[in-house]
C-alpha cells in the first residue's frame, strides 16, 4: 500500500517511514499539513499516518479538510501523537480518524494497526464491487441482459439532455417481433424466450456505439435511442436490425408474414429537440411501428418529425436569407420575402410564429411596414424582431417605437440569432 506519513520532525519522519518499510508498505513524505493536502489532491493514497502536533495546520484540521475534499471516498487515517487525554482521543475522532499510535511508536504496534485496517479496506472493496453488482442487476432485464425500461428512461432522457445542449438530431426506434404470441402457441414459451434471446443479441450487434441505448421494453418488444442519428442513419440502421432478425432464420410456422421469425420497426427521428420532447418521440416511433405492422409487417416505418414553429424571414440579401435558413433548418419551417408587399401577404396567410424583419428594403420605410403589420387584425400580435446594421443605441430606440419584440444587429452573429429565437420556438 501507498502510505502518507504527515510528519514535521525529521527524526521522527525518518524512524516511522522506516518501520512503514519494514511492514513492507511504501511510504509518501508530508512535512506539513499544507503539503498533506497537495500529495491528496495529486496522488492516490490507501491510508494516512498523521501527526497532530504540527505547526500550521495540525493534524485534527488536516485530517477536516482531507475528509471534505474526499467525500464519500474513505480512507483510513491513524493519527500519531504523545498526547493520551480521553479529550484528545475523542476531538481527533470528531475530526476524522480512525485509530491513534501513542509516540514512541512500535513496529509490532504498527503492523497490528496497518493490518487492521487493510481488513477494512478488503471488506469496503468487497463490498463496492457488491453494490456495483447489484445496480448493474437492477439495470438489466433478466432475460436478456439489456437494459430494462426503468434504466432506459433514466439513459434516454440522459441522451436527450444531451442532444438538446449540442443541437444534434437523435432517433428512437421501436422493435416489435411479428406474431409471438402465435410462435409462443406453436413452440411453447420456453422457445418463445430463447427468441427473445437471440434478438436481443442481434440488436446488441447493430447497436454497438457507446453512445447507443438499447433495452427490452416489455413482452417481445425493445427500444433503442440514438444519439447523433439523422434520418438516413436511422433507417440504415432500423433496416439492418430488421434484416439481421430474418437472417437468423428461425422457423415460424405460426406466421402469418413469413415462415422465419420476423420483426416491424417503427422509427422517429428528429434533427433538433427544439419544439419536441422525448415522449413525444417515443410515441412517433410507436406509430411508426403501427404502420410497419399495417403495412404487412417485416418492415421499417419512419416518420421525421418536422418542427411546428413557423418563421418569416424578410431580406432582400439573399446571403442572409441563405445564412439565416441554414442557421434555422430543424428548428422551425421558414418561409422568406425579399419585399414589404410579399412579407405582408406571407404575413397574413402563414401566420407565423415569428417575424424577422429587415428594416431597410429597397423602397420600404421599415417603420411604416412594422406600423402596417401592427395595424392589420390578422398579423397585429405576430412578434417581431428587428434587424439592421444601425447602431446598437439607434436600433434599440427604433425597436422601442415600434413595439418590436426584439432586435438583432448585423451582421448577424449565430449564437445570438438562436437566443431570439428560442423563446418563440414550440
Amino acid at each position: 500500500m501507498k502510505i502518507l506519513l504527515v510528519e514535521d520532525s525529521p527524526t521522527l519522519r525518518y524512524a516511522t517511514s522506516a518501520l512503514i518499510r519494514a511492514a513492507g508498505h511504501e511510504p509518501v513524505i508530508a512535512e506539513s499539513g499544507e503539503q498533506a493536502l497537495q500529495v491528496v489532491d495529486k496522488m492516490p493514497v490507501d491510508m494516512i499516518i498523521m501527526d497532530v502536533e504540527m505547526p500550521g495546520l495540525d493534524g485534527f484540521e488536516t485530517t477536516r479538510l482531507i475528509r471534505e475534499w474526499l467525500g464519500e471516498h474513505w480512507i483510513p487515517i491513524i493519527f500519531v501523537t504523545g498526547l493520551s487525554e480521553d479529550e484528545n482521543l475523542r476531538e481527533g475522532i470528531e475530526a476524522g480518524g480512525d485509530d491513534y499510535l501513542i509516540k514512541p511508536v512500535s513496529q509490532v504496534i504498527l503492523n497490528a494497526k496497518i493490518r487492521a485496517m487493510e481488513r477494512i479496506l478488503a471488506m469496503r472493496d468487497q463490498m463496492n464491487k457488491l453494490n456495483h453488482e447489484l445496480t448493474l442487476l437492477s439495470q438489466r432485464d433478466s432475460l436478456t441482459k439489456l437494459y430494462n425500461r426503468r434504466t432506459f428512461d433514466e439513459k434516454a432522457e440522459e441522451a436527450w439532455r444531451i442532444a438538446t445542449r449540442n443541437k444534434a438530431p437523435i432517433t428512437l426506434i421501436l422493435l416489435d417481433i411479428d406474431h409471438f404470441k402465435q410462435y409462443n402457441d406453436e413452440y411453447g414459451h420456453s422457445a418463445g424466450d430463447t427468441v427473445i434471446r437471440h434478438i436481443a443479441t442481434a440488436l446488441k450487434r447493430c447497436l454497438h456505439r457507446p453512445s447507443d441505448v438499447v433495452a427490452r421494453y416489455g413482452g417481445e418488444e425493445f427500444i433503442a435511442i440514438l444519439p447523433g442519428t439523422p434520418k438516413e442513419g436511422a433507417h440504415f440502421v432500423a433496416e439492418r436490425i430488421r434484416k439481421t432478425i430474418e437472417a437468423l432464420n428461425i422457423k415460424h410456422r405460426g406466421s402469418l408474414t413469413s415462415e422465419k421469425v420476423t420483426a416491424s420497426v417503427g422509427v422517429s427521428v428528429t434533427n433538433y429537440t427544439t419544439g419536441t420532447t422525448l415522449f413525444d418521440q417515443i410515441n412517433k416511433a410507436d406509430e411508426a411501428l403501427y404502420k410497419a405492422k399495417e403495412n404487412g409487417r417485416n418492415t421499417v416505418q419512419l416518420i421525421n418529425s418536422e418542427p411546428a414553429t413557423k418563421i418569416l424571414v424578410v431580406d432582400d440579401d439573399t446571403a442572409t436569407l441563405n445564412l439565416i435558413s441554414k442557421t434555422l433548418i430543424g428548428h422551425s419551417q421558414i418561409a422568406t420575402a425579399q419585399t414589404g408587399e410579399k412579407c405582408i401577404s406571407l404575413a397574413g396567410d402563414l401566420q407565423p410564429d415569428v417575424i424577422l424583419l429587415d428594416l431597410y428594403l429597397p423602397g420600404v420605410n421599415g417603420f411604416e411596414l412594422c406600423q402596417s403589420l401592427r395595424t392589420n387584425p390578422a398579423t397585429a400580435t405576430i412578434p417581431i424582431i428587428v434587424m439592421s446594421e444601425s447602431k446598437k443605441d439607434e436600433l434599440l430606440d427604433f425597436a422601442k417605437r415600434v413595439k418590436a419584440n426584439g432586435c438583432l444587429q448585423k451582421p448577424l452573429n449565430l449564437d445570438r440569432l438562436l437566443a431570439k429565437i428560442t423563446p418563440f420556438l414550440h
